[in-house]
């Protein structure tokens, strides 16, 4: 397709459809406080879109190169975003999680050469100078630049502009747009998934488009279809796929998007201001909403209590029945859970859970109290987000992500040494997928490409399980990875190496899953060390005892924690839980092969009462 992708011309109708609609928000901060919600119209949006991309164009970037956007969530970023779109140039999302020396990575091996960045990211951006500047040319910000910061971007030969005079440099000037195809990449959306150096994934027009008409398609056939009345509140990172299809969306059926204001601690007071209809979260939200209300019910005393587990017991099981949410219990949700659902606006309508999996204790009280519609999904930036979304008011698929989207080819593949069958009468094996929502492969990796992408189909390295409903449900991971609860990667094998530099561990097994936002450890220590250790630091007892002594896995802890900072790890990759064995891990026990490699399914079923007393014992701690 040339000239205008589908997805560019189902934007400007929303701009000729909805010109007045009110597109983009943030709080109007008034003497330090936060007020209302100011927006820009899609009009107006659209004409500040047109000056961004003719500044882009004056300064020499034209179609098919690469523009870096690092910051948080914000109008601008999606400014930024569609000016890209429209002139043809690969928007690459920037971002810090994936590690010390990430930006500068990406830069480099992206060849970006311009970059807009946040006001307050600027100093990041510049600190990887000179290396960088190889590629990046030109940088602006969202806001202002210091004297301090235009003298330093001078001192490595970059150009830096304030966002109103880089607009200004568009002012009267008239770019025609490039010819445009389908299948040219939109963007590069680095992710980790290994260990080594990001990957960046290459996402075509058309992946993108697909992904959005089937989203579209699912939400039509449960009768909840995005329109111009629907307003989204935007705190994910728009550098992840989950978030950015989510907007994409929104845009396209002219809804409103506010931001929030980039503290997680104030969260609920921009929900209570914008009051969304649509409310995207990552597991670990939601399970602070579901720990705060059964906090305030234990506050509440016997009676309120007794009222809301009537309420709760009746709606839930007339929904069990099949009936829908609304319908279940009417009286319930406007005397008991009315305070729920003004919590969220009051006016949320669709909550939709992804990144990692929502534990189905969580889905099922949600899905009662929140008097909207709770829906979980899975999918990778590869196959270009949602695969798969659950559908509402069917509670037997509680624990499942739902049946996939309705246009693309699922199917399982057996992992024989891990010992799952996809042909048996209870089907489990590797998730692949195939459509054209998939990425086109690995930027400059070939080889990594090949290893995922076989005969049309990802390999997702996921491992499921068809449910007899239609419904997949996640149970495994084939290769040593796993996100946690708040979505993010961790590459487990990397990290033992790491934190094996503990001179007084002998070896370590580190534990994670997608339903705790942190990581604990099974450690063997040095019985050498450890002994002289509790010596000189007066813990006495026999070897197994020192093991045992709280003290000595507080030093352990603390020893992880020296070593996670040396190598600039991050936050999720701390280990904040050990549990002290005194025996190495042995073949007798099944727990390692014969090349000394660990067998981790074994080691989780061998110390899963070690695992739980860890993650519990936090958990009684918070409460």
């Amino acid at each position: 397709m040339l000239g205008f992708t589908f997805s560019s011309i189902s934007k400007i109708l929303s701009v000729k459809n909805s010109p007045d609609n009110p597109m983009l928000g943030r709080r109007e901060i008034v003497d330090g406080k936060a007020g209302k919600y100011v927006w820009q119209t899609y009009k107006e949006v659209y004409d500040v879109v047109i000056k961004l991309g003719n500044s882009i164009r004056t300064i020499g970037v034209g179609k098919g190169e690469k523009c870096g956007i690092y910051g948080a969530n914000s109008p601008e970023w999606i400014i930024s975003m569609e000016a890209c779109n429209a002139h043809g140039l690969y928007c690459v999302p920037l971002y810090d999680t994936l590690g010390a020396g990430a930006i500068e990575f990406i830069i480099c091996h992206a060849e970006v050469s311009l970059a807009f960045s946040e006001e307050k990211k600027i100093s990041e951006l510049l600190l990887t100078a000179p290396k960088s500047t190889r590629y990046l040319k030109n940088i602006v910000s969202f806001g202002e630049v210091t004297d301090g910061q235009r003298a330093e971007a001078e001192r490595h030969g970059l150009t830096i502009y304030s966002w109103d005079q880089f607009l200004k440099l568009g002012e009267g000037k008239h770019y025609e747009l490039p010819e445009k195809r389908s299948s040219d990449v939109c963007t590069i959306m680095y992710t980790s998934g290994t260990t080594g150096d990001p990957k960046g994934v290459l996402l075509t027009n058309e992946s993108i488009i697909h992904l959005l008409e089937g989203v579209k398609k699912l939400l039509k056939s449960i009768n909840e279809e995005l329109t111009s009345k629907d307003v989204y509140l935007s705190y994910l990172p728009l550098a992840h796929i989950f978030d950015r299809v989510i907007e994409e969306l929104c845009i396209s059926e002219a809804a409103s998007i506010g931001f929030w204001r980039g503290d997680v601690k104030i969260l609920i007071e921009d929900i209570s201001a914008l009051k969304p209809t649509v409310f995207c979260a990552v597991p670990r939200v939601l399970e602070r909403i579901y720990t705060g209300l059964q906090q305030k019910l234990s506050d509440g005393g016997f009676i309120k209590k007794k009222l809301f587990n009537f309420a709760f017991n009746f709606k839930h099981k007339n929904m069990t029945k099949g009936q829908p949410h609304e319908q279940a219990s009417p009286m319930a949700d406007r005397v008991v859970f009315k305070k729920v659902k003004e919590g969220l606006g009051g006016n949320v309508r669709l909550i939709l859970s992804g990144a990692a999996p929502l534990a189905a204790h969580i889905e099922s009280f949600l899905r009662v109290v929140a008097c909207a519609h709770v829906l979980q999904g899975y999918g990778l930036t590869e196959s270009c987000g949602g695969t798969f979304v659950s559908i509402p008011n069917e509670l037997s698929m509680l624990g499942t992500v739902g049946p996939p989207v309705p246009n693309v080819d699922i199917r399982l593949e057996s992992v024989p040494e891990m010992g799952y069958d996809a042909l048996a009468s209870n089907p489990r094996g590797e998730i692949c997928i195939r459509g054209k929502t998939l990425f086109s492969g690995y930027y400059k990796r070939e080889d990594l490409t090949q290893e995922v992408l076989i005969d049309g189909w990802l390999h997702t390295g996921d491992v499921g399980e068809w449910q007899p409903d239609g419904a997949m449900k996640i149970i495994d991971r084939k290769k040593n990875i796993f996100k946690l609860s708040q979505g993010e990667y961790v590459a487990v094998e990397n990290l033992e190496n790491i934190y094996s530099h503990v001179a007084a561990i002998e070896s370590l097994w580190v534990y994670g899953n997608s339903y705790e936002s942190y990581l604990v450890a099974v450690v063997c220590p040095s019985k050498i060390q450890i002994e002289h250790w509790a010596k000189e630091h007066n813990v006495s007892g026999d070897f197994e005892s020192i093991c045992q002594n709280q003290k000595t896995k507080e030093f352990i802890l603390g020893e992880f924690n020296r070593v996670a900072k040396d190598k600039k790890l991050k936050g999720f990759e701390l280990i904040k839980g050990v549990h002290l064995d005194k025996v190495p891990f042995d073949m007798e026990r099944d727990l390692i092969t014969p090349s000394y490699k660990k067998k981790r399914p074994q080691l989780l079923k061998y110390y899963q009462k070690e695992i739980d007393q860890m993650y519990n014992k936090d958990k009684q701690l918070k409460l």
